[in-house]
């Protein structure tokens, strides 16, 4: 098979990104060579505004091209509601849903002791700065429903005390499922996390 240095880089690389597969990256590599080069430099020149103009928020470590990013800066949230998400994809999640008008903070990931993660690799101590500092009233602890998830919403919320009033996401069956294809962890909690009808 005939190969060319430049195709093989574009293929080992695109193959490093989640959901990517070798044939995928293959294909997407020849659909770029097969494009204009004006199309293709659309993408190259993306990727390289990416890196180069995103950054952290200063405050909850949201992605921004300023040092606040869009939801702190704004005045009209309600800053003394945080949102603890575990990735920056999780806050955007909710902030499609329309239905929550309060400040973020994104850890950046999960307590992981087996994996070398403890709460100073993520973003945990700035965290209890804010919360610390006054003016928060509730901390929503919004990190995955895993073990890792769970473990690190334990500590924050030990962590936090009684410096804010400190809640979890609920939890249970998703709207369109049923019960039949649910596990028993899924139904336990949607019945633990029971409301008035």
């Amino acid at each position: 098979m005939p190969t060319s240095e430049p195709i093989l880089r574009v293929i080992q690389e695109l193959a490093k990104l989640p959901g990517i597969g070798e044939k995928t990256a293959e294909r997407l590599a020849f659909h770029l060579l097969a494009q204009p080069k004006s199309e293709a430099m659309l993408l190259a020149n993306a990727v390289r505004d990416l890196k180069e103009q995103v950054k952290s928020c200063g405050k909850c470590y949201n992605i921004s091209e300023t040092d606040l990013c869009e939801v702190c800066s704004d005045p009209k949230r309600d800053h003394g509601l945080i949102c603890v998400v575990e990735q920056t994809r999780d806050l955007w999640a909710i902030e499609r849903t329309g239905a929550f008008r309060g400040a973020y903070h994104v850890l950046h990931g999960h307590l992981s002791p087996l994996d070398g993660v403890g709460p100073e690799n993520l973003t945990i101590p700035g965290l209890l700065d804010r919360v610390k500092t006054g003016g928060v009233r509730e901390v929503i602890l919004a990190t995955n429903p895993t073990t890792e998830g769970d473990a690190t919403a334990f500590y924050l919320q030990k962590s936090i005390g009684g410096a804010a009033h400190v809640t979890r996401i609920a939890r249970g069956i998703p709207a369109g499922s049923t019960l039949e294809y649910s596990d028993r962890t899924v139904v336990g909690d949607a019945l633990s996390g029971r409301r008035e009808f």
